[in-house]
């Protein structure tokens, strides 16, 4: 069986090289999928992607003429593929859990190091500049983090939370979440000082936080994303810091960071004014889409994507499958 593995960084080689045996050939590619590449998986059995490849009608259809039978998605989330176009073409599998926690620790890590300036403060120190002034924080004992989404890593992060002894309100339609008191989505974004978003990107999700919604959420509320970056609206978000309306903003995800994330654009000018922007504020934490990375859910990614490719070409089981509802 050969894989062709698309846009590859290094810990993926480290993490799926053991499994090129017995049977099991991956091609790496350091490109992303896209209907420019698409010709990089003739004669594979299968393609590997990622978040950030575009697998869209015309991909699915060049995938097809290829005999590419399989898709095997190493990452939970799906929006990048059509599954509509996909559907008696190509089977679609995904790693649907791999360690919430990691993305969940994240989240509250970036928050823990807005709220008590951390960033600034290492800066700071790195020039021998003690200064306590501007480094003022809050404690989060006692305030309400609003959770949307509650599935494995959002019930991790209610969790979290509800271990530094905040109240906790979550929106989901499937509540499934014991330690949070489910509410609809507006009282949430009025009454939290923490919102946190788990949810997946959905037409139904997209840009959930806009101008409107940003309007009626507390002077001062602090916005987490570890989810996906269309669920906000980055010219509102923006807009809200700028008014003093977002009191901080703690972003591992971004809407339009597909060009951009995993690849080094230091000596390059950036073209996404929004992006250079909401990094420029200083109540703005920006990480590249690193919430997961960790030893334990590189395995566990690894470990699944194998399984879910071996599952359906020895045994014919579709494992993981993503199914167009």
């Amino acid at each position: 069986m050969k894989v062709a593995f698309f846009d590859t960084k290094e810990y993926d080689r480290k993490f799926f090289e053991p499994y090129s045996a017995d049977g099991l050939e991956f091609i790496f590619y350091d490109t992303k999928l896209d209907e420019n590449t698409a010709g990089l998986a003739y004669g594979a059995d299968a393609a590997c992607v990622f978040v950030n490849d575009d697998i869209n009608a015309k991909v699915i259809e060049k995938l097809n003429t290829y005999c590419v039978k399989l898709l095997a998605l190493r990452c939970a989330g799906y929006n990048n593929v059509d599954l509509k176009a996909a559907a008696g073409k190509i089977v679609v599998t995904r790693v649907p859990s791999y360690s919430p926690h990691a993305v969940a620790e994240h989240a509250m890590a970036m928050l823990l190091c807005s709220v008590r300036r951390v960033h600034k403060a290492y800066n700071r120190t790195r020039d021998f500049n003690f200064s306590l002034n501007g480094l003022t924080g809050f404690v989060l004992h006692g305030k309400t983090a609003g959770v949307v989404g509650t599935g494995k890593i959002g019930g991790a992060f209610v969790e979290i939370c509800k271990g530094f002894g905040m109240k906790v309100l979550a929106f989901d339609k499937n509540p499934s979440c014991g330690g949070a008191e489910y509410t609809d989505f507006d009282r949430l974004i009025r009454e939290s000082d923490v919102i946190s978003l788990h949810c997946p990107l959905t037409p139904q999700t997209r840009r959930m936080i806009n101008r409107d919604t940003v309007a009626a959420m507390k002077k001062g509320v602090i916005i987490i994303n570890t989810s996906r970056g269309e669920l906000i609206d980055s010219e509102a978000l923006l807009e809200g810091i700028k008014q003093r309306k977002i009191g901080a903003a703690c972003l591992d995800v971004y809407e339009e960071e597909s060009d951009l994330f995993f690849e080094d654009n230091s000596g390059h000018i950036l073209n996404d004014d929004v992006l250079a922007r909401l990094i420029s504020m200083p109540n703005v934490l920006v990480t590249s889409h690193q919430a997961f990375l960790t030893e334990e859910a590189l395995d566990a990614i690894a470990r699944t994507t194998v399984e879910n490719i071996r599952a359906f070409f020895e045994r014919g089981i579709t494992q993981n499958e993503v199914v167009l509802h």
